[in-house]
């Protein structure tokens, strides 16, 4: 594998046939509504989240429409499937991967690349934005006349399901296009200039597929699809261009699928560009994680606005990792129109001053069960304002922001409310999950951490601090200054002159678990620290949380700590946060290491999650990693995971940069 960067930003990695047979390599296109395509580099669909998931509702509501497109190549030798479905493990229908010679990403756009006889087949495939459609594109080289047939295996479900038994669709074809109607429509659209088009009669077939991440997810590992080919494509001696389209419902679809892939691929070079521009830092990292971070930004219908996706393949959006997230995928990157606009999607979506964790499924309505949703909100929106200088906004949410830090004071929903006594924030209640660390399995909330969490009182404090920045900024006086001294000089309660309280419980006794929280929570603007407290928990961190691609959410020192992050859903969110290792987290740590002077040492812990962007989710960077194999899972595509990366990359490269400047 290597890779090619010059004053273009464009990233090109190309994979040898070895790695482009490798199911486990993951590619990700993505619309900008909430619609998706998910597959492996080698072509090989590894989830039921498949080709084609298009959102009915943007960005949510999603339904599947297909697993993989059907391909064969005939020769005057034979005819050979390019295309692999796994059907047990390890057993493929199919000879595409035997066929692959490479596999390119450019700007992540997929391509690759098969032999047959004689015949070169290059395939590349993209989404075109708001199209609800995925587009294929042929280049066949052939010294003879070669005919290659193409269609689909279909599916007609919400895309988190599967088929047990074959679906009940109906096919009809007539020239050039096809339609697929279940209870979704699915259409097809074939462009081959200057070949002799042979449009097929559908002959359907079941077809088993298995899903092997969805088998080590413990989840339905396998379903049905509907196969059938469509056409026959006679191309001549020398070979020829075709494009295959797959679009859901009544939308316009693609009417020139060459154009529409040189646009997408100019687009992600533009965004490249603009992040270089904006950052300062011109260098395959920024480059990749800009084009990465696309895939997240999206627009929702209601309420209308940006938003961001929090993983592919699963997640909606969330607040608290859209706010976490704004920074790198935004601020670093220079896209502070899409920025304004993300804070205004969650500031109208307040509810009693909390931020709303996530926007329901269905489209209607949002669950606000977040303790730091909001908070994460004043601090982004404080970030943003000081990146774009946009002084209107600023006094435009001003309001909004004050209003929501007095229902914290007196008190919102979830026992959410500013202690008098040491005007720090209390938060909890039985049976509901607050935090990041937030699983809850039936009745049981695994990380209750009810009381005072650490990372809380950064936040609280930072949001205090916020509003007291924007409105100098403003020429007014800031509203909660005597507060925000309270709360400061009440946070050392935290610090035991040895090591940092995870939680204060309500009843005011320290829980010393050794969580990535400290460096959360001191890496935050309006953290004091006491005396040797900021060295004592880099040192913490450094023994017990740190790896090469992220934070322990447990010690590994800790009798509660789990190892294993696999397995069925409930053994997976036992480990969630008892040991499993999260990416974003390392950049607050970074964050501390450059405060302490450490630059050498703060470029080294990036060094891991950097290369991990080409080993799993392509160009992106999972969710999780299992505690004891550092196996990489959860969403493999995770929008706080890329973001934070990236924030912090820049951050080093600019102090790196400014160190050789000033040696």
């Amino acid at each position: 594998m290597t890779a090619v960067l010059s004053s273009d930003p464009t990233v090109t990695r190309r994979f040898g046939p070895g790695q482009a047979r490798d199911p486990d390599l993951e590619v990700l296109l993505t619309d900008g509504q909430g619609g998706f395509s998910l597959g492996s580099l080698a072509g090989v669909p590894t989830r039921c989240y498949g080709a084609l998931n298009i959102s009915e509702r943007p960005p949510v509501q999603r339904r599947a429409h297909l697993a993989a497109p059907l391909e064969r190549l005939s020769t005057s030798s034979g005819e050979a499937a390019l295309h692999a479905l796994e059907l047990a493990p390890g057993v493929f229908e199919g000879q595409g991967l035997n066929l692959l010679v490479e596999a390119t990403l450019r700007d992540l756009l997929p391509e690759r690349e098969q032999w047959w006889r004689g015949a070169r087949i290059r395939r590349q495939a993209v989404m075109p934005r708001n199209r609800d459609s995925l587009v294929y594109l042929y280049e066949v080289h052939a010294e003879e006349p070669v005919v290659l047939t193409l269609g689909g295996f279909f599916v007609d479900r919400d895309m988190h399901r599967v088929h047990e038994e074959a679906p009940s669709l109906q096919f009809s074809a007539e020239g050039n296009a096809a339609s697929i109607q279940g209870e979704g429509l699915t259409r097809v659209r074939l462009h081959a200039p200057g070949a002799r088009l042979e449009a097929l009669t559908p002959q359907p077939f079941a077809q088993r597929v298995y899903y092997r991440h969805d088998a080590a997810r413990g989840e339905a590992d396998s379903e049905v699809t509907l196969g059938a080919a469509l056409w026959r494509v006679h191309l001549p001696a020398g070979g020829g261009r075709v494009a295959l389209v797959f679009t859901a419902g009544t939308s316009a679809g693609v009417p020139d699928p060459w154009a529409a892939v040189q646009a997408e691929a100019a687009r992600r070079r533009r965004h490249a560009e603009q992040a270089w521009e904006s950052s300062g830092v011109r260098d395959e990292v920024v480059a990749t994680l800009a084009v990465a971070a696309d895939a997240y930004l999206v627009q929702r219908t209601a309420p209308a606005g940006v938003t961001v996706i929090a993983g592919y393949p699963w997640f909606a959006d969330w607040g608290r990792d859209a706010m976490i997230a704004l920074s790198g995928l935004t601020l670093t990157t220079g896209r502070y129109a899409e920025a304004r606009d993300l804070l205004g999607t969650f500031l109208k979506a307040l509810r009693r001053g909390l931020a709303p964790n996530n926007f329901h499924e269905d489209g209607h309505g949002a669950g606000h069960n977040t303790v730091d949703g909001a908070l994460w909100l004043a601090v982004a929106l404080e970030r943003y304002v000081s990146h774009s200088g946009d002084l209107e906004f600023a006094w435009q949410s001003l309001p909004r922001l004050r209003e929501l830090l007095d229902w914290h004071v007196r008190g919102t929903d979830h026992g959410i409310r500013m202690d008098p006594q040491d005007g720090l924030l209390r938060a909890g209640e039985p049976g509901v999950q607050l935090t990041w660390m937030d699983v809850k399995i039936g009745d049981w909330v695994v990380t209750p951490r009810h009381g005072k969490p650490l990372e809380v009182q950064g936040l609280w404090l930072a949001a205090l601090g916020a509003e007291g920045r924007l409105a100098r900024q403003l020429g007014e006086t800031p509203a909660f200054t005597e507060l925000l001294l309270r709360a400061q000089n009440s946070f050392a309660s935290f610090w035991t002159g040895e090591v940092w309280a995870d939680v204060l419980h309500p009843d005011g006794t320290p829980d010393l678990s050794i969580r990535p929280n400290m460096a959360i929570a001191l890496a935050l603007p309006d953290t004091p620290t006491p005396t040797g407290a900021l060295q004592a928990a880099l040192g913490v961190v450094r023994r017990e949380l740190l790896t090469p691609t992220g934070l322990h959410t447990l010690s590994p020192l800790d009798p509660r700590y789990r190892g294993n992050y696999g397995g069925a859903q409930v053994q997976r969110d036992v480990a969630y946060h008892q040991g499993t290792i999260w990416p974003w987290p390392l950049a607050s740590y970074v964050d501390l290491l450059l405060v302490c002077g450490h630059l050498a040492e703060a470029r080294a812990a990036l060094r891991g999650l950097e290369g991990h962007l080409w080993e799993a989710g392509l160009g992106h960077v999972s969710e999780v990693f299992s505690g004891r194999e550092r196996r990489p899972g959860g969403c493999p595509f995770q929008a706080w995971s890329v973001s934070e990366l990236l924030r912090a990359h820049v951050k080093v490269a600019q102090a790196e940069a400014a160190a050789a400047r000033h040696p």
